[in-house]
C-alpha cells in the first residue's frame, strides 16, 4: 500500500490530473452545458458564434460547448490542458491565469464555471471578472455561478463516490470546512483512494477555495461594469449570475 500526502497541493491539477476523466467523466457535464449554452444564447444581445473559457480544466464543459460555438479555452495547469487537448482538438487552448491573461482577442461569449470557486479574496474575483469584461464584445454574456455562498455553505460536509475506469477503481472523498468564518475562504480536502490489480494507493491534497456574500457579486460585476442578472434554473443548480456587457 502506498499513501501520499501533499496537503497544500492541488495535486488534482497536477500528478494526479489523469484520474479527471475518471472521477468526473465528460458525460457528467453534457446536461448543464447544454443548458449554459441556451441562457447564453437567449440573453445575448448579440449573435453568440465565438466562446472563452476561462478556467477550462481538462475540456469536459468544451465538449459540449464546441457543438454551438468556437470555442477558445483558458487553464493555469498544463496537465489539465493536456486532457482537453486530446478530448477537444478542435478547441484553442492557452496557458494562463484567469485574473491576469490577454489574449488579444474579442469573443461573443465567455464563461468561468467552476474554476471562480478558487478565486479566494475580493481582489482575485475582481481580477477574473476584469479579465471577462476585458475579453468580451458589448452586447455579449459573460455566465459564471457562485459555487458555495457564505450563509448556505455547510460546515464539515462529507461526501463519497465510486468510480471505475478499466482495472482502475477509485473512491472519491471530499470534505468542506472553513476554518474562519469571517474571511472568504474555505477548504476543500479530496481523498482519493486508488486501486489497481487489488493494489492500494492512497493520495491527498487541499484547496483553498473563495465564498462570499450574494451582495459581493453583485457589486463586483456591477463595479468591473457589468449589468448582471441572476437566474435559477430547475434542479441543483448553484446561482447563476448572466451578465451582459452594454452595447
Amino acid at each position: 500500500m502506498k499513501i501520499t500526502s501533499e496537503n497544500d497541493k492541488r495535486r488534482l491539477y497536477s500528478d494526479l490530473a489523469w484520474l479527471w476523466p475518471i472521477i468526473s467523466p465528460p458525460e457528467d457535464y453534457v446536461e448543464e452545458t447544454e443548458l449554459f449554452s441556451k441562457t447564453i444564447k437567449t440573453h445575448s444581445k448579440i449573435e453568440v458564434k465565438t466562446l472563452l473559457h476561462l478556467g477550462c480544466g481538462g475540456g469536459h464543459n468544451d465538449y459540449t460547448f464546441k457543438k454551438h460555438f468556437k470555442v477558445t479555452g483558458v487553464d493555469i495547469s498544463e496537465d489539465m490542458l493536456k486532457l482537453a487537448r486530446k478530448l477537444n482538438p478542435e478547441v484553442i487552448y492557452h496557458n494562463g491565469d484567469m485574473r491576469t491573461i490577454r489574449l488579444k482577442e474579442y469573443f461573443d461569449a465567455v464563461t468561468v464555471l467552476d474554476s471562480i470557486n478558487y478565486m479566494s479574496t475580493m481582489e482575485d474575483l475582481r481580477s477574473a471578472f476584469m479579465t471577462t469584461y476585458e475579453h468580451l464584445k458589448p452586447g455579449g454574456v459573460f455566465l459564471t455561478f457562485a459555487e458555495e455562498v457564505l450563509r448556505k455553505f455547510k460546515q464539515n460536509h462529507t461526501k463519497c463516490s465510486s468510480h471505475s475506469q478499466g482495472d482502475v477503481d477509485v473512491e472519491f472523498i471530499e470534505n468542506y470546512y472553513d476554518p474562519d468564518p469571517t474571511d472568504t475562504s474555505y477548504e476543500a480536502t479530496f481523498i482519493y483512494l486508488i486501486r489497481r490489480r487489488d493494489e492500494l494507493e492512497i493520495h491527498s491534497n487541499r484547496h483553498i477555495c473563495g465564498i462570499f456574500k450574494m451582495e459581493t457579486w453583485h457589486d463586483l460585476l456591477k463595479e468591473v461594469g457589468f449589468e448582471p442578472k441572476q437566474i435559477k434554473f430547475e434542479g441543483d443548480y448553484c446561482p447563476t449570475f448572466v451578465c451582459t456587457k452594454v452595447l
